[in-house]
């Protein structure tokens, strides 16, 4: 009886042992079957069917919008050099001037004082000088006759004539300056203009202290604009002075105008970091005013060969810029800088070779080392 309850025993041990390495076994089969199913799925997603382009060289133009700002092309402003008062006024705001032409006259009566007082100091010296030279030459006849006259009377003779000499030039220069003061009571203008700002009236007084250091006129020259814009850092090295650019204003919203590029700075700005760039604009119709803001479009014409690819396929994500180029159906992120860009096309640049073949529609979704379907 104890031999067949050990055996019995020894039955159920087996059998047990059994049912466990089957039930391991299907469990095993299950495993294999599950992540075969997942590996299908996570392949379904790694590898979605793509549009495949080349990499191109090509050159892009392009062009960029910017505001910017009409100035006069010559601005200036007059003051009075000398203290006096405005005795005449010939012009006001909104004249149209010649070079030449005289704006204002002043009045300093001291001036006329100072004149008079110059002139009478000449004809003073002058008599002193007559005088002088008069007895030097007198001496100078007598000296010729040996031991008549000493060497030394004679040479302060010379020496008072050339010091009366020079205080007759002298006057003379006291003249000039006193004159020049008074070619300063006319102001005339420096060239064609508008007067645009006059800050002054009959009677006032003017000058260096007078009313401090508003200016009498201002005189601008609308015939001839300045269009002034900032061109940002990035785009500077395609400007060319070969370059016409197109821009609008406000107040005439559906007239273009057009400006040939004729000044560039060759600087950046150090609070902008941008070079300023002008253009000539004739406004010989007077449509146009100093000051306007305008939009300018600047074209920037196509400089070295570059890997031009379609947008899309340039992604920006919070990693970095990169296109994804596909090798033996691997999905490989390049990095790359953005270059100008045109329609539906831009200029990359990165460690890319010619014919490479990149994702025409790119994502951040197709993973770096990820399995790729062309389509």
């Amino acid at each position: 009886m104890k031999s067949i309850k050990n055996r019995s025993t020894l039955i159920l041990a087996v059998l047990a042992i059994a049912m466990s390495s089957l039930s391991a076994c299907h469990s095993d089969e299950k495993e294999k079957q599950e992540q075969q199913q997942q590996e299908q799925q996570e392949e379904a997603v790694e590898t979605p069917p793509v549009d495949l382009v080349p990499v191109e060289k090509g050159k892009l133009s392009s062009n960029i919008a910017i505001p910017g700002e009409l100035i006069p092309y010559q601005q200036v402003d007059l003051y009075a050099k000398v203290n006096s008062y405005v005795k005449k006024l010939l012009v006001d705001i909104g004249s149209e001037v010649h070079a030449g032409q005289l704006l204002v006259v002043l009045e300093a009566p001291e001036i006329n004082s100072q004149l008079a007082g110059a002139q009478s100091r000449i004809k003073q010296y002058e008599a002193i000088y007559f005088a002088s030279k008069a007895t030097y030459d007198r001496l100078l006849n007598t000296s010729k006759t040996p031991g008549t006259i000493s060497l030394n009377d004679l040479d302060q003779a010379e020496a008072k004539k050339n010091a009366d000499l020079a205080n007759v030039e002298s006057a003379k220069s006291s003249l000039k300056e006193v004159s020049s003061n008074l070619a300063y009571l006319e102001i005339r203008a420096p060239f064609d203009g508008v007067i645009t700002n006059r800050n002054v009236n009959l009677g006032a007084y003017v000058g260096p202290g007078g009313k401090g250091s508003d200016p009498l006129f201002t005189l601008q020259d609308q015939k001839r604009l300045r269009l002034v814009v900032s061109v940002p850092e990035n785009f500077t090295g395609a400007l060319s002075t070969k370059s016409e650019v197109d821009f609008t204003v406000k107040a005439l919203p559906n007239q273009k105008f057009k400006a040939k590029v004729q000044r560039l700075a060759g600087a950046l700005d150090e609070k902008l970091r941008s070079e300023r760039l002008e253009m000539d604009v004739y406004n010989k119709d007077k449509k146009l005013l100093p000051h306007m803001y305008a939009d300018v479009n600047v074209p920037l014409p196509a400089g070295d060969s570059t890997f031009i690819v379609p947008k899309t396929a340039v992604v920006t994500s919070t990693e970095k810029v990169f296109v994804i180029r596909v090798v033996n159906h691997k999905a490989e992120w390049v990095g790359v800088k953005k270059g100008f860009s045109s329609d539906d096309q831009i200029e990359i640049y990165g460690d890319l070779k010619a014919d490479d073949k990149i994702v025409k529609v790119a994502t951040d979704e197709i993973r770096n080392g990820s399995a790729v379907k062309d389509k």
